[in-house]
């Protein structure tokens, strides 16, 4: 084998390897993560009670099942995406949300308008640990609310 070949090989290999962690590092996001309200910072925004995200993915459809207690109110409701950057729809509450969705290296980016009383916009930035066992939504918002918020979640 001459130099050049090896070369390649080592090329080849490397390459896949990288394609297999970032693979990982995204399936990290599957599954049950709850709200931890201690860690978690609300600005002038609305702060749930509680909240419990179980989330799915499967390259590139991400489910996550959201269930939350703001102002005792409990509710669940589902936010379907791709995350090629396509569009999706999807309701909360009665309101309808359309949001891109997109990796960013390991984080994922979900770009939202919420169509309520007052239109609103969304900057979400999802992001697990190197260890896996926290999920992090750092979001930022326009519109009824103008504030930022972190979202600390503990895997379950």
């Amino acid at each position: 084998m001459t130099i050049m070949q090896i070369r390649n090989v080592v090329l080849a290999v490397f390459t896949m390897a990288i394609g297999l962690a970032n693979a990982q590092t995204k399936s990290a996001f599957n599954g049950t993560w709850k709200m931890d309200a201690a860690k978690s910072e609300f600005g002038s925004g609305p702060a749930p009670q509680s909240r419990t995200d179980r989330i799915t993915y499967a390259d590139p459809a991400l489910k996550d099942t959201i269930t939350q207690n703001l102002g005792g109110n409990e509710t669940t409701y589902d936010m379907n995406y791709t995350t090629d950057g396509k569009e999706c729809d999807n309701k909360v509450r009665g309101n309808r949300v359309k949001s891109t969705a997109k990796w960013e290296g390991e984080e994922l980016v979900v770009d939202s308008k919420v169509f309520a009383m007052r239109e609103a916009a969304m900057k979400d930035r999802w992001s697990v640990s190197a260890d896996g066992k926290t999920l992090t939504l750092l979001r930022h918002m326009t519109g009824a609310f103008n504030t930022d918020q972190k979202i600390v979640f503990e895997r379950q």
